[in-house]
């Protein structure tokens, strides 16, 4: 994923409530570029609050940065990683096209990974041919593939067994292709937000009591009355899961709080653990110590650009 050649594509990438939208549209805002979001949830419009879609952090200096692939599907709609980066390439080649600087900016892992390792997908695979290659595969192999495709959106009773396992595993993929074979991805540079496990643990919980005071919950409730089902709830995972399930009298509040900041902080985890699994795999990712906006635009000062 390095070269010589000049780069062509800023990538952001951090866990859950590391600060790289704010970062990422600050660095747009200076070297002329547009944000390409790569988080699985902000595609969804009226899922606001619960994936921190906040337009306004795309406002800087009073001037809003071009942002896409967000808004882009609604709630019921089936969204996968073949739609993602089918989309994602349109709106790359249209930035390079206005000789504008492209920045990645998410922390979804399989679409980053997509991007950045050259995901060579197709819309659907021949259904006999993916059976047979699920179940040439041992179980344990199956239950890792599962867990990294949906790290947090996954039912456990889909691990139980095999059977069950490949019927999820065919579910997540949808449609797309897994990536045995590559494109040659853009030329990125890379950079990676971090902050030690214990301030990712802090900020995660402020940042749910904020999200709660913002109406988190009055917009599960308003999705659920606009015929999102609560199974489709679960499939988001994490907030609307956890708050449908309190709407729906199985917690109290400071059940559905606790248990949802533990899943946040766990799911924060997973992603340092990909991320670590995309370095292990050529990733050159420049880490910063939090949404540091000098040092993250001295590393843009000391790179070449092709602007197309």
């Amino acid at each position: 994923m390095g070269s010589d050649r000049p780069r062509e594509l800023v990538a952001i990438l951090g866990t859950t409530a590391s600060g790289k939208t704010r970062l990422g549209a600050r660095l747009a805002r200076r070297f002329g570029g547009e944000i390409i979001s790569a988080d699985s949830r902000q595609v969804f419009r009226g899922m606001d609050v619960g994936t921190g879609k906040d337009l306004d952090e795309y406002v800087v200096e009073g001037e809003r940065v071009p942002v896409h692939l967000v808004d882009v599907a609604d709630p019921n709609d089936d969204f996968n990683l073949y739609r993602f980066v089918t989309l994602f390439r349109r709106a790359y080649a249209e930035i390079r096209k206005r000789r504008r600087l492209p920045f990645l900016v998410g922390g979804s892992g399989m679409y980053l990974s997509a991007v950045l390792q050259g995901y060579r997908l197709a819309p659907k695979k021949d259904d006999k041919i993916f059976d047979a290659e699920l179940r040439s595969l041992d179980h344990e192999r199956l239950k890792r593939t599962l867990v990294e495709m949906k790290p947090d959106r996954h039912n456990k009773t889909d691990l139980v067994d095999k059977e069950r396992t490949i019927q999820a595993i065919k579910v997540a993929a949808g449609e797309f292709e897994s990536a045995a074979e590559y494109d040659e991805p853009p030329n990125a540079l890379v950079l990676g937000v971090r902050f030690d496990p214990e301030e990712t643990r802090r900020r995660i919980e402020t940042r749910l009591r904020e999200r709660i005071d913002g109406g988190m919950i009055e917009e599960v409730r308003r999705l659920m009355g606009e015929g999102v089902s609560r199974e489709r709830m679960r499939y988001f995972g994490l907030e609307y899961r956890y708050v449908s399930d309190y709407l729906a009298g199985e917690s109290t509040f400071d059940e559905m709080f606790a248990e949802l900041n533990r899943r946040i902080a766990k799911f924060a985890k997973r992603q340092r653990t990909w991320f670590r699994k995309m370095e292990r795999e050529g990733a050159a990712i420049r880490w910063i110590d939090g949404p540091d906006y000098e040092a993250a635009a001295r590393l843009l000062d000391e790179a070449e650009f092709d602007h197309a």
